[in-house]
């Protein structure tokens, strides 16, 4: 799949396509839904798939503080729309002057004169340009004018409720790993690269794999027990705490750290992909290094239950 990062990086064999655009946060059920109508769109009319996608997301750009948490890295997002066969994602950097663009400009600039666009599905609710005055219609009226369709999509039902991304996100901060599977298609998972960390765990006994989460904010919080892939061949049960570790000094952003079950090598640079499957306690302070050594001791022995080791 190609990669396209931004207007810049146009070419003439860009133009001719069918597109969509949106968040795209998780690719749950309901985004599949609408890709794979995009992928055999384009394969009825002899050409590739783009999906357009925004970093950061407008709501983070607007307001960071109060943005939803991710449910993806663009990283994770990137390579789960590669496995569903899209061709093309074309990333556009959300600034101060793409933001001030009006709406007529924004669909002459990206579906008309950049992609050349034949056919786009897009959201009923979509809203573009300065002041969010682009909608639907209005990409629709465009495209009767200059040749090209425009469909909205079909929102999903999963036992009478509709499949979103607020709501996967619900379904996290109540860790019910097992509706989130189904609304997703597949585990909550998050990846990332394995960094040095303080090496404060190995200190205490708990050696930990950190991965930086690369979003605002975690859309779950908490210690839990986790299946990693990546660090050996196969599954690794672990041990998982998403958070600020309030305990040895608030961090500005909260991180994803690993205990490795049965397990002592070196990971560091390794790329892991951390698979949530319970919870087992909230994140909290605790009255220092020996508290906080016990507690762990039992969140051990409660991963290990779980796991049957």
């Amino acid at each position: 799949m190609e990669l396209i990062r931004g207007f810049k990086h146009f070419r003439p064999e860009h133009r001719g396509c069918v597109a969509t655009i949106g968040a795209f946060d998780g690719v749950h059920l309901g985004h599949q839904a609408v890709l794979r109508q995009l992928i055999a769109k384009g394969k009825e009319m002899g050409l590739p798939s783009t999906v357009v996608l925004f970093e950061p997301l407008p709501r983070e750009f607007f307001s960071p503080n109060d943005a939803p948490a991710r449910l993806m890295s663009f990283h994770e997002k990137f390579h789960a729309l590669r496995d569903l066969g899209i061709d093309r994602v074309l990333r556009i950097r959300f600034t101060p002057g793409f933001r001030d663009m009006t709406a007529m400009a924004f669909i002459h600039k990206l579906f008309v004169e950049g992609l050349g666009v034949k056919y786009i599905v897009v959201g009923d609710d979509l809203r573009f340009g300065r002041n969010r005055s682009g909608d639907f219609d209005l990409l629709r009226k465009v495209g009767k004018r200059d040749g090209f369709d425009v469909v909205d999509t079909a929102t999903l039902q999963f036992s009478g409720e509709r499949v979103s991304s607020t709501r996967i996100r619900e379904v996290l901060a109540e860790a019910d790993f097992a509706l989130a599977e189904r609304l997703l298609g597949r585990p909550y998972s998050i990846s990332g690269r394995v960094i040095v960390g303080q090496q404060l765990g190995r200190t205490i006994g708990t050696p930990t794999a950190n991965v930086e989460l690369h979003r605002l904010r975690a859309p779950l919080s908490g210690v839990f027990a986790v299946e990693v892939y990546g660090a050996a061949d196969g599954m690794c049960p672990g041990v998982a705490n998403v958070g600020v570790r309030p305990t040895i000094g608030d961090l500005s952003k909260a991180i994803l750290e690993v205990h490795l079950l049965n397990f002592n090598q070196n990971i560091y640079g390794r790329k892991i992909r951390v698979v949530f499957r319970k919870k087992l306690r909230d994140e909290v302070k605790f009255d220092g290094l020996d508290a906080l050594q016990a507690q762990i001791a039992l969140d051990v022995e409660q991963a290990r239950t779980f796991f049957d080791l």
